[in-house]
């Protein structure tokens, strides 16, 4: 007959594992931030023409400020989700710039982010990414917006300078 371990049982619900919970915002944090940064940051340094002009043939309306909108979302967005700063507040046009981008952009190529056509001797060769890595973003800021922010990110910081402060008083 076999014995089931009863710390087995429990996973990593036990008490030894709780203080390592409110890490957890932290890699979602700098996955989302860097990400948002890195698209942002890609749009400036290639042109930000390019970007307006593809917003253009897609049907967007008002394409640069549209552009110049999306690219700020980015760029500041994903620095504040970086650091831990405003996540509720930035999240909220993060999420409707994922969610144009579904529906604009690549809802027609399916779920899939990934999908390898060929491997040639030049290399592997894709075809148009679905709204996986979206959704993935989407369900990230979710998590963020209905958590906190974790303790190495400047909402962490300044509750826990207000929770010394209020314990001087």
């Amino acid at each position: 007959m076999m014995t089931i371990n009863s710390d087995r049982t429990q996973g990593i619900n036990t008490p030894r594992f709780a203080r390592f919970f409110r890490w957890t915002p932290l890699p979602l944090r700098l996955i989302v931030g860097y990400g948002f940064m890195a698209h942002g940051y890609a749009k400036v340094i290639h042109g930000p023409e390019h970007f307006f002009a593809i917003l253009h043939a897609i049907g967007v309306p008002a394409p640069e400020l549209m552009g110049w909108a999306t690219i700020l979302v980015e760029l500041i967005g994903g620095f504040a989700v970086f650091i831990g700063a405003y996540v509720r507040l930035f999240s909220l046009p993060m999420a409707a710039v994922l969610l144009v981008a579904i529906f604009t952009v690549h809802l027609p190529y399916g779920f899939s982010s990934i999908k390898l056509q060929a491997v040639t001797a030049a290399g592997a060769q894709f075809g148009p990414p679905g709204y996986e890595v979206d959704v993935l973003y989407l369900a990230c800021l979710a998590s963020l917006v209905l958590g906190w922010s974790g303790p190495l990110s400047v909402e962490g910081l300044l509750a826990k300078s207000s929770s010394k402060e209020k314990m001087a008083e």
